[in-house]
């Protein structure tokens, strides 16, 4: 059996901590939910995720890796950037899911785009699905709509978050071995500029969907 690519095990191993994270993260929020229809979508999010964890480790172990050694460069970055943004309540959970998982998303499709065939489309699979961004951006307008004034505190807090963010791809880059320059540099004529450009208008159009300030 041939090596692994290293670079692509090794950014699986990004994205499989990164479901598994995700799932932590949703089930504790599904506490702050104000009643059982909204805490039972948010714990089908967080099954949704773990199951996606499986399908990310599955891939790691067929091609011959660990999950655990994969995943563990990036272990640090990743926690630290969900305890540097805990939600204190029910909207602030959902703007996180909402602005942060949508920013990872687009991140990793283009990233997808430097994959072959079977790893591009396993990629795909596991980005979030639309309903529950429709869900969160819906609550967010329910909310907004209800109280004017959430729209500011929530902005605020969406600022923070893709703050963190970039902070956290900081730290990532840091931990990387190499796998998402490798993959992006795959790409021919890619423009990283112009690749933060459109990750920053995807974001800017999530948030006016929602009813937040840029």
């Amino acid at each position: 059996m041939p090596a692994p690519d290293p670079a692509v095990v090794d950014l699986l191993g990004l994205v499989a901590y990164g479901e598994l994270l995700a799932f932590d993260r949703l089930a504790a929020d599904a506490r702050l939910a104000p009643d059982l229809r909204r805490r039972a979508a948010l714990c089908e999010m967080a099954a949704a995720e773990i199951a996606h964890y499986r399908w990310i480790a599955d891939r790691i172990t067929a091609l011959g890796a660990t999950p655990d050694d994969a995943m563990a460069p990036y272990a640090e970055a990743l926690e630290a950037y969900h305890d540097s943004t805990e939600p204190k309540d029910w909207l602030e959970a959902l703007t996180k899911a909402y602005v942060g998982d949508a920013i990872t998303d687009d991140f990793l499709r283009e990233i997808a785009d430097g994959l072959d065939g079977r790893d591009r489309q396993l990629i795909l699979d596991v980005l979030h699905d639309s309903r529950y961004a429709e869900f969160a951006a819906a609550e967010i307008r329910a909310a907004i709509e209800a109280d004017p004034r959430v729209a500011n505190r929530l902005s605020m807090w969406a600022r923070r978050l893709v703050g963190e963010a970039l902070s956290q791809a900081g730290r990532v880059a840091a931990a990387d071995r190499g796998a998402l320059t490798a993959l992006i540099a795959r790409r021919e004529g890619v423009d990283v500029p112009a690749l933060f450009r459109r990750l920053t208008d995807a974001h800017s159009a999530r948030m006016t969907a929602a009813g937040l300030n840029n």
